[in-house]
């Protein structure tokens, strides 16, 4: 107790602009451990030199962008994870986009800058794709559905802070989950008519994922925002869920859009 009372007293003096050497002879105690306190103390407030602490709306306050949040959600919860590399201090959110698509590994790197202003996102090459990476010490509060073991096998649950932005940004929502795990098709199919072979196509959307939580978000946002929807089961035990109605596709149209 009378050594925390002393780390407490230097704190208060440091804070005053005294110099460590001042406070080391004040209060009787090693210069070094003086200095550590100052480095744990301007830490602890985000104000070390040189260095910004990472935004975080759940420890600090700080705003939070909600589309772009949103958006970033519905990546993670389809292609994205959060893992701790044994090389960096911090963990690091990655999102495998296909090389297809380069539109859509641009609107990541741009959610991610947006949601963390203060990290500075990468790409990694991969063989036929990138990852889109950003490293955090605050990423398990933006996406606390992070855990042990592959998503499709384990709850994952919105916190009530998320549900709230997602019920106020439910396209953008939609957007990351279908720019992740889904896409948009043309299907061909034929039909005999008073026995001529008649051609059609039509779009659609399709979504398609193994957690029946995950995919229980997607088609509860569908019901939210309109959109209807029909789903069938695959062997492999994934979920597709497609939007093949007229109006049900140019609503997504409008909001989310092919892959570019």
């Amino acid at each position: 107790m009378v050594e925390r009372s002393i780390r407490d007293q230097a704190t208060h003096l440091l804070r005053q602009g005294v110099s460590n050497a001042d406070v080391a002879r004040r209060l009787c105690v090693p210069s070094g451990t003086v200095a550590w306190w100052k480095h744990r103390d301007l830490a602890g407030r985000g104000t070390l030199p040189g260095r910004k602490r990472s935004t975080c709306p759940r420890c600090f306050g700080d705003p939070l962008d909600g589309p772009a949040y949103c958006y970033l959600l519905g990546l993670y919860l389809g292609d994205g994870h959060i893992t701790h590399p044994v090389q960096h201090r911090s963990p690091a959110l990655s999102i495998t986009c296909d090389d297809k698509w380069p539109g859509v590994t641009d609107s990541v790197e741009r959610a991610m800058r947006v949601v963390l202003p203060r990290n500075r996102p990468c790409r990694v090459r991969r063989t036929g794709c990138h990852d889109v990476k950003v490293y955090s010490t605050h990423l398990v509060c933006h996406f606390p559905q992070h855990g042990p073991g592959k998503k499709h096998e384990r709850p994952v649950v919105l916190e009530p802070w998320q549900r709230e932005l997602a019920d106020r940004h439910p396209w953008e929502l939609l957007r990351g989950l279908i720019h992740s795990d889904g896409c948009r098709i043309t299907n061909r199919a034929t039909r005999t008519v008073r026995g001529e072979v008649r051609r059609h196509e039509y779009p659609r959307y399709l979504f398609t994922n193994a957690s029946p939580d995950i995919v229980r978000l997607f088609t509860d946002t569908l019901d939210a925002v309109g959109v209807p929807w029909k789903s069938n089961r695959r062997a492999s035990g994934a979920v597709n869920v497609s939007i093949a109605r007229r109006a049900a596709v140019e609503l997504l149209d409008a909001h989310v859009g092919p892959k570019d």
